[in-house]
């Protein structure tokens, strides 16, 4: 069996665009940049990943700060996913093929003033870098990278089997507003209770994210999920027929009106295992047209090593928004 080592030696050789691909920081063909109302998803899972020769040379294109940050946490297992969060958008943005060559090691970054991560571009003017935003989200089994051009996107991943300390609605109550709380209270199963909980839990994460001002600006009771049947117009349904809802608005909760609506939501199943929520700015992509479904591309990754492209399978289900899932 080729070893991730072999893998990985192999795909240096490749060449893709008529390109040569000449180093380990571009091992892996380069990739079209998201089109208009198009968001790429990329994810690994850290139990794929167990070669020390792999996880050393992601270590070698984080800058200084990254790796003391990694080397003074405690655990191998929070360090190593720590090194694959940052690996996973280093090399994510060095795939893209733009009019100059990406070095995932001299990257830098720099964060807004609510704290998000934002790539700090420091190439020359002539270079003209398309306005690439980027969001990351991970947990103990998978760490994702949500990627669009010109318009703020914000994702989150939540496993499926997570469980809650405290009871369903104890902790629905203290979080979720009371619309929210409402429909929940209607569902009498309490694991289907919990599985839609989760579900209500990862949008908001992603739409808060996607506002890129932090949870301390937009608490998660000042708006509300809705999720609508789109033929059927403004009806709001339970939250345990999401997977027959194809649209997912949000809302602001009372005098909270400094919280924008025009946002499109995607909510999957991803890998059998997670939630995966992903959360786009319809204005910025010109939708104009509520009907018009977001394009995804997935893809499952080993950066340096391989990736695969995921599709309407087993591994990725939609259960809610509107999306058009793309093969490449």
């Amino acid at each position: 069996m080729t070893s991730l080592r072999d893998k990985a030696q192999l795909m240096m050789n490749i060449h893709c665009f008529g390109r040569s691909l000449v180093t380990a920081s571009s091992s892996l063909p380069l990739v079209q940049l998201p089109a208009q109302r198009e968001a790429h998803f990329w994810y690994v899972l850290p139990d794929e990943v167990q070669s020390k020769n792999l996880l050393n040379q992601y270590l070698e294109i984080l800058s200084p700060y990254e790796k003391e940050n990694i080397l003074r946490m405690r655990g191998e297992q929070l360090k190593k996913r720590a090194l694959l969060a940052r690996a996973l958008v280093r090399t994510t943005f060095a795939r893209y093929q733009t009019n100059c060559q990406i070095d995932p090691k001299s990257l830098k970054f720099r964060k807004n003033n609510y704290g998000k991560p934002e790539v700090d571009w420091q190439y020359t003017d002539d270079w003209s870098l398309p306005p690439l935003h980027f969001n990351i989200s991970h947990t103990s089994s998978l760490i994702a990278c949500g990627v669009t051009v010109g318009s703020p996107i914000g994702i989150d991943v939540e496993e499926k089997q997570r469980r809650l300390k405290n009871d369903h609605l104890a902790f629905a109550r203290r979080y979720l507003s009371s619309h929210e709380i409402e429909m929940l209270t209607h569902i009498v199963d309490p694991e289907l209770q919990r599985q839609e909980l989760i579900k209500l839990w990862t949008l908001k994460e992603a739409y808060v994210k996607a506002l890129g001002k932090g949870f301390s600006a937009s608490p998660f009771k000042t708006f509300t999920v809705r999720f609508r049947d789109h033929m059927k117009g403004d009806i709001c349904v339970p939250p345990h027929t999401i997977s027959k809802v194809p649209n997912i608005t949000v809302e602001p909760s009372g005098d909270m009106t400094n919280l924008c609506s025009n946002w499109q939501f995607v909510l999957l199943e991803l890998a059998g295992s997670h939630y995966a929520a992903i959360c786009i700015e319809q204005g910025s992509m010109d939708s104009g047209n509520e009907s018009i479904p977001i394009n995804l591309t997935l893809r499952k990754t080993i950066p340096f090593v391989e990736d695969e492209c995921i599709s309407s399978t087993n591994d990725a289900v939609v259960i809610g928004g509107l999306t058009r899932l793309l093969s490449v």
